[in-house]
């Protein structure tokens, strides 16, 4: 086996494939990645760690068909390491040898045949565009639990209706809700899934800058192929298991009634928030009071370091002071996606919704809501 292909290329598929690779694999071969150059000329660089598979798909300038399996890892420092010109790659007996101008380096090879086969892609669901898929992914992740004796807190829950998916994530602490539209390969489509959250949030930035368009494989409900979701895009391809589909009746949890609205540019907030935050422990809120035009950003107490600011603010309803991690609200802050971020609030105790503070298109229910539960303030 042998072929040769551009630096960067090769470069950035190894990279791609190698985010699937275990760090602590269970057995030696699956720290393996495999290599495939087919008849048609083309090569398949592939990942499995039995949750998780990638594969990318490369045209080769020059091959000889074959199959080799190497350590991942390995050759994705070396090939990040080579200098900017052709690479050629041949499997010589037991090694295989990586050339590009005066760099040459050999890897042991790993026996192929005790590699397991990744598994079948489940059928075609439906298409989303890229960068809208990442940015969705991304807005909700961030509220995924992350502690795995939870496992049903871990994960993205997504739900597909028609040309409808909603995305949700909580961790009891908040909760991220995103709606997008899609186009859906059945007008009558409907699927929920429960994805491991980072999971699906290294696939969406992984696969979001591709400028092409992401399909997203899966069983309708009751349909084959259950227990797997796939997406592929541009000569790239992932599949992961899916977790448990319980989750909480997320719905009931969002408020649909508010005593008060404040608006402000999003960027200046969080600086506001960072900096009051400096003299904030790691479990101690920010404290925001909110009074005619302004709001007074509080963090510390009288025995610690204190930190005061003060932001004007669009303001409509009953004064208010509220509590909230500040990490979580930082967190919030920068998935709106928009320069005005409106919290919507009831009382200090009861959960307050962030948004975007642009209409929504139809002028209902924004298209993604944060919700966040505040600290009790002490008497």
């Amino acid at each position: 086996m042998m072929f040769r292909v551009d630096r960067d290329v090769l470069a950035e598929a190894v990279a791609w494939t190698a985010r699937s690779l275990p760090a602590r694999p269970s057995v030696p071969v699956l720290a393996g990645m495999r290599l495939e150059v087919t008849e048609s000329g083309q090569l398949k660089l592939s990942g499995f760690d039995y949750e998780v598979s990638a594969e990318v798909t490369l045209e080769l300038q020059t091959g000889e068909a074959g199959v080799v399996l190497v350590s991942g890892r390995l050759l994705a420092e070396i090939t990040r390491a080579l200098p900017a010109q052709p690479v050629d790659f041949v499997v010589e007996g037991a090694k295989a040898v990586v050339t590009c101008g005066s760099a040459r380096f050999t890897l042991l090879t790993m026996p192929v045949e005790d590699y397991p086969s990744l598994p079948t892609m489940p059928p075609a669901a439906g298409r989303v565009g890229s960068d809208v898929f990442a940015s969705a992914v991304g807005q909700v992740a961030v509220a995924a639990g992350k502690d795995d004796t939870l496992p049903m807190l871990t994960g993205v829950r997504v739900e597909i209706e028609g040309d409808t998916v909603t995305l949700a994530a909580t961790d009891r602490y908040r909760l991220a809700v995103r709606e997008l539209k899609w186009q859906p390969g059945q007008p009558d489509f409907s699927a929920i899934a429960m994805i491991p959250g980072r999971t699906l949030a290294d696939t969406a930035k992984a696969l979001g800058g591709t400028g092409a368009e992401v399909e997203i494989a899966m069983s309708s409900a009751g349909g084959t192929g259950e227990g797997m979701i796939g997406f592929s895009s541009a000569g790239r391809r992932t599949t992961t298991r899916l977790l448990d589909p319980e989750f909480p009746k997320y719905r009931s949890l969002l408020p649909t009634e508010f005593s008060a609205r404040a608006e402000l540019p999003t960027a200046a907030f969080v600086e506001a928030v960072k900096r009051v935050a400096l003299v904030a422990e790691r479990n101690t809120p920010v404290r925001l009071a909110f009074r005619g035009d302004e709001v007074v950003l509080e963090a510390g107490s009288g025995d610690e370091a204190q930190a005061v600011e003060v932001l004007p603010v669009e303001f409509e309803g009953d004064d208010i002071n509220i509590a909230f991690n500040h990490q979580f609200l930082l967190e919030g802050l920068g998935a709106i996606d928009s320069d005005v971020a409106r919290l919507q609030m009831t009382t200090s105790t009861k959960p307050a919704i962030l948004t975007g503070g642009k209409p929504a298109d139809d002028g209902g229910v924004p298209d993604y809501r944060y919700l966040i539960m505040p600290i009790r303030l002490s008497s």
